[in-house]
């Protein structure tokens, strides 16, 4: 069974997740991870050229979500640069050769002011909600929150090889540090943007805001009275490891605060697939002049040739 069509707004937010190849913890925190990984995001936002802009993110051990505000079709272009520049990157670094992530990211819908303050929530949860830390602050790995209660950018490294491989065979070549080599590295500029309905708070505001989920989580870890497994046991662990038992939970169609919003997404996505399905046969049949619904990618076929699975 094929994957369910995606359908992008012409502006809007979502709530982006991918998780690495069978729950392997390939992007275990460290200091080397945490930096690749910074350069990287920093970098597929700077060549989205404004089309996307980032309010949220966390990187856990095996996963990672974003909070982003996008334009059309953009964020496929976005994510294709980030996966890709992860999965070669923080590979190399931990020894992984194989696929490094399980299936296509998701992309689901942010409907509402409620709804985007609850997915900040959600992202600020990570490390103690999994009873990995006590505190949000002490999660080892990359997040937003010092961002969201400091400095909004951040400069990280973004580790250029095709500078690298352009003095191949040169004397700078042999005598480089490598694909992480400071000679290659160039400083890029990560900006976290306050959520829509935050815009009109002051920095202290905001900040406080931030802290008041902040502690609502802790506290909801601590009446769990659960044992907490700590940042050093994180960083310690190998990131080959494949997970006994991985969470899997349907994804949602969109985040929404009431159930009619939802509604109206779940109709307008029936109307999508319908249209799709309709200029698809058209296509198929040789009809260039079919006409896909906006933000949609037509399928990848030869108009006019059967296809026949043995």
């Amino acid at each position: 069974m094929g994957w369910p069509l995606r359908m992008f707004q012409e502006e809007g937010y979502y709530f982006v997740t991918s998780r690495c190849y069978q729950g392997r913890l390939l992007l275990r925190p460290s200091a080397e991870v945490n930096e690749v990984v910074g350069g990287v995001l920093a970098k597929a936002v700077q060549q989205s050229g404004g089309n996307v802009r980032l309010h949220a993110f966390t990187f856990a051990s095996n996963h990672f979500h974003l909070l982003v505000w996008t334009r059309g079709v953009e964020l496929a272009a976005f994510m294709q640069y980030l996966r890709a520049n992860l999965s070669k990157k923080v590979g190399r670094l931990v020894d992984w050769r194989g696929g490094f992530w399980e299936r296509r990211y998701s992309a689901e819908p942010v409907l509402d002011d409620t709804a985007l303050v609850g997915r900040l929530r959600y992202v600020l949860a990570h490390g103690v909600k999994e009873g990995l830390v006590e505190r949000s602050a002490e999660w080892p790995g990359l997040t937003c929150l010092a961002q969201l209660l400091g400095p909004a950018r951040r400069v990280f490294q973004w580790f250029n090889w095709t500078k690298r491989w352009s003095k191949r065979g040169s004397e700078d070549w042999a005598a480089g540090e490598g694909r992480f080599g400071e000679e290659i590295a160039e400083p890029v500029e990560l900006e976290v943007a306050p959520l829509p309905c935050w815009e009109g708070l002051g920095e202290e505001e905001r900040q406080r805001a931030v802290r008041g989920l902040v502690e609502e989580v802790e506290a909801e870890a601590r009446a769990r009275n659960t044992t907490v497994l700590g940042a050093r046991a994180v960083r310690a662990q190998h990131p080959h490891t494949r997970p006994e038992h991985l969470k899997r939970s349907p994804r949602p169609l969109g985040h929404a605060s009431t159930r009619q919003a939802l509604k109206q997404l779940r109709e307008q996505y029936r109307a999508f697939v319908a249209a799709f399905r309709e200029a698809a046969a058209r296509w198929r049949r040789g009809d260039l002049s079919a006409s896909f619904p906006l933000f949609s990618f037509p399928p990848r076929v030869v108009p006019g040739r059967v296809t026949r699975i043995l």
